[in-house]
C-alpha cells in the first residue's frame, strides 16, 4: 500500500531517505526551514569512510577533551557552560566512554559504512544521477612516531574487521602523491574508503527526486506537531498544517527540540565543523586527514577541500575566525607548498553535525510514537551513513526485512 510520508530535515539523511521511499512508492514531501542549499550536508569533507568505526565517545577523549577545553584552535572544543542538555549530554558521553562500549560499536559502523558505501555505487551506476564518486581510500597521515602508532594500532583493528589497510613510509606515499610536497613521517591507508562532492550529490537529488514529484517545501520552520494517540496527527510549520501517514524526523542538530514535542527525549549536542575551499590545483590526489590536527583534505571536483574542527558550543552558525585559522595552519604544516589565499578564509563555511553522547546514531521508533521514524545523530559519519540509513528508514516505514541489525542505534536507548 502506497504511504503518504513527510520527512523534516532535507540534509543527506532526509534526502536519502526521500529517495528510498519513493523508490518504494511512497508519496514524499521533504521540509526544511532552510533553502536546501545549506547546512553541513553541503560543507563536509565528503568522505564515505569504513575506516572511521571508532565513536566519537572512545576511551582517552574525556582527558584530552579537558585539556582541549581551554584551547580554542584544539581540534575538539567544548565551550563549558551552564545548560542542563549539555550536562546531561555531558554525563551520558563520559559513561559511553569505555572500551567495552566501543568494542560492541565497532562492527555495526563498519557494516553501516560498507553497506552505505555500496548503496552510492548503486546510485552512481542506475542512471538518475551523474555526481562525483572515486574510491581511491584515505590516507591517515602523521608527523610524530606516537600518532603513527596510535593509527597504525586502529588500522590492525580495521583489518581484523575485513578491510585493507597499508602502513607506508614517507617515500611510499610520495609514489602514491607525486605531484605534493609533504611534511610527513608516514601514513595508514585505508584502502576502503571514498570519496565526493557534497553538493553536487544533494543537488542531483533534489533535481531528481523534485522531477519524479517529490515535493520540497523550503525556508518552513516546524513550529509544532499535534498528537491523536500516540501518533502525529498534524505537523505545523510557520506556513501550513501538514498530514501524512508517516513521519520521519531527520532535522539533525534541531532534532531533539523537536523531538521533545512528542514527549521522546533524545540526546543531542551540535558538534560545528568548518570547511574551506581551495580552488587553485593543489596536486592531492587522494584524500587525507592530518592526524595530529584532525583535518580532512579533499580533492574535490574543481576544488580542494580542507574541513575540521568539532566544535561544541551550542546550535549557532558563528563563524570563528581563531578556528578556521587553525585548520589553515594544520594544512601548511603537512602540505608546505600549499597556497591558501585570504579570500579561501574569507568564504570559509560551517556546519552543525548531531552528536549522540555514544557515537552512535538514533535509527528507528520510538515506543512513545507509533508513526513516527527517527534518523539523526550520525556526527561527523552523516555523510558516509546518509544512504543506509535511508534505506533503512524507508523498510522500517514499509515494514519490510531491513538490510543489517539496528538495535544498537534505537531511539529509546539509555546511557
Amino acid at each position: 500500500m502506497s504511504k503518504s510520508v513527510v520527512i523534516i530535515g532535507g540534509g543527506i539523511i532526509g534526502l536519502s531517505t526521500a529517495y528510498y521511499l519513493y523508490k518504494s512508492g511512497c508519496k514524499v514531501t521533504v521540509v526544511d526551514k532552510s533553502n536546501f542549499s545549506s547546512g553541513a550536508s553541503f560543507v563536509n569533507a565528503g568522505y564515505i569512510t569504513p575506516s572511521h568505526f571508532i565513536p566519537l565517545s572512545q576511551p582517552g577523549i574525556i582527558t584530552k577533551g579537558l585539556k582541549w577545553m581551554f584551547d580554542s584552535t584544539s581540534p575538539f572544543y567544548v565551550k563549558p557552560r551552564l545548560d542542563l542538555d549539555f550536562l546531561k549530554w555531558a554525563l551520558a558521553f563520559k559513561k559511553s566512554a569505555k572500551t567495552s562500549k566501543v568494542e560492541k560499536a565497532i562492527p555495526a559502523l563498519v557494516d553501516f559504512n560498507v553497506l552505505s558505501r555500496e548503496l552510492y555505487k548503486e546510485m552512481q551506476a542506475s542512471g538518475d544521477f551523474d555526481f562525483h564518486y572515486e574510491q581511491k581510500g584515505l590516507l591517515m597521515y602523521y608527523q610524530s612516531d606516537k600518532v603513527g602508532e596510535e593509527e597504525w594500532k586502529v588500522g590492525q583493528r580495521a583489518i581484523k574487521e575485513g578491510l585493507k589497510v597499508e602502513h607506508l613510509s614517507s617515500s611510499e606515499v610520495k609514489k602514491l602523491e607525486p605531484n605534493v610536497a609533504l611534511n610527513i613521517k608516514g601514513a595508514v591507508y585505508f584502502h576502503s574508503d571514498a570519496h565526493m562532492t557534497p553538493n553536487n550529490f544533494m543537488n542531483d537529488v533534489i533535481t531528481f527526486l523534485k522531477s519524479k514529484g517529490v515535493a520540497f517545501l523550503e525556508k518552513e520552520e516546524v513550529l509544532d506537531i499535534e498528537i491523536s494517540n500516540h501518533s502525529i496527527s498534524k505537523v505545523i510549520t510557520n506556513k501550513q498544517k501538514l498530514e501524512a501517514d508517516e513521519f520521519v524526523m531527520a532535522a539533525g542538530s534541531w532534532s531533539q527540540k523537536l523531538s521533545r514535542k512528542l514527549g521522546i527525549e533524545i540526546s543531542l549536542q551540535a558538534g560545528k565543523g568548518y570547511s574551506i575551499n581551495v580552488d587553485k590545483p593543489t596536486g592531492i590526489t587522494i584524500p587525507s586527514i592530518l592526524s595530529e590536527a584532525k583535518v580532512a583534505v579533499t580533492p574535490m571536483d574543481g576544488f580542494t577541500r580542507l574541513a575540521g574542527t568539532m566544535e561544541i558550543a551550542g546550535i549557532n552558525h558563528n563563524i570563528d575566525p581563531i578556528r578556521v585559522n587553525a585548520i589553515t595552519k594544520a594544512a601548511k604544516k603537512y602540505y608546505p607548498n600549499i597556497e591558501i589565499k585570504p579570500k579561501y578564509l574569507d568564504n570559509a563555511k560551517c556546519g552543525l553535525r548531531p552528536c549522540s553522547p555514544d557515537g552512535l546514531p538514533y535509527i528507528g521508533k520510538s515506543s512513545k510514537c507509533k508513526n513516527l521514524t527517527i534518523a539523526t545523530g550520525h556526527a561527523m559519519m552523516g555523510w558516509s551513513l546518509g544512504p543506509a540509513t535511508g534505506k533503512m528508514v524507508s523498510e522500517i516505514i514499509q515494514d519490510t526485512k531491513i538490510l543489517m541489525n539496528i538495535d544498537a542505534f534505537h531511539p529509546d536507548r539509555r546511557f
